[in-house]
Order: C-alpha cells, then sequence, then structure tokens
C-alpha cells in the first residue's frame, strides 16, 4: 500500500436517536462530539435511521395497493389486458 494516500480510520459509535440503538465500529468519519467507551475514545455520529429503525429492516415495512395502481392506470389510459392501448 501507498503511504499517505489512505483515510484514517477511527473508533466510532453510531447513535441512531429514534430507537436508542448504538452501534459500535470503526469509521473515516469524525465529530467534535466524543464519548469513551471501555477506556477509548470514539467519535459519536448521530443517525437519522438505521437497520434498527428502517421499515424494511423491522418488519414494519407496508406494502402498497399496486393491484389498484395498476387498474386505474389502464382504466385511464383505457390498456386492454395485452399491455397495448385501444
Amino acid at each position: 500500500m501507498k503511504k499517505e494516500i489512505h483515510p484514517q480510520y477511527h473508533p466510532v459509535v453510531f447513535v441512531d436517536p429514534s430507537v436508542g440503538a448504538e452501534f459500535i465500529t470503526r469509521s473515516t468519519m469524525k465529530s467534535s462530539e466524543t464519548r469513551d467507551i471501555d477506556g477509548v475514545k470514539h467519535f459519536v455520529v448521530r443517525m437519522e435511521i438505521s437497520s434498527a429503525s428502517h421499515p424494511f429492516y423491522t418488519g414494519k415495512r407496508k406494502f402498497l395497493d399496486t393491484a389498484g395502481r395498476v387498474e386505474r392506470f389502464r382504466t385511464k389510459y383505457k390498456y386492454k389486458d395485452t399491455g397495448t392501448p385501444e
């Protein structure tokens, strides 16, 4: 590896305040806020959404009424069932 071209990795704790989840890892991101965890200084990076709060990962996702949308589209543009306009 070439020297002095790679970013510095730092201990970081990613915090999702919406659910109170914290993820301890290493990253190139920094912040002005720090926290000591097990005697090691970690930068605190706050996130709006994470796997702990995202509907896809929590199983609380909403299904859209795609069949109704397709029918409205076909009615609006007078499409046959074959997919071609009349």
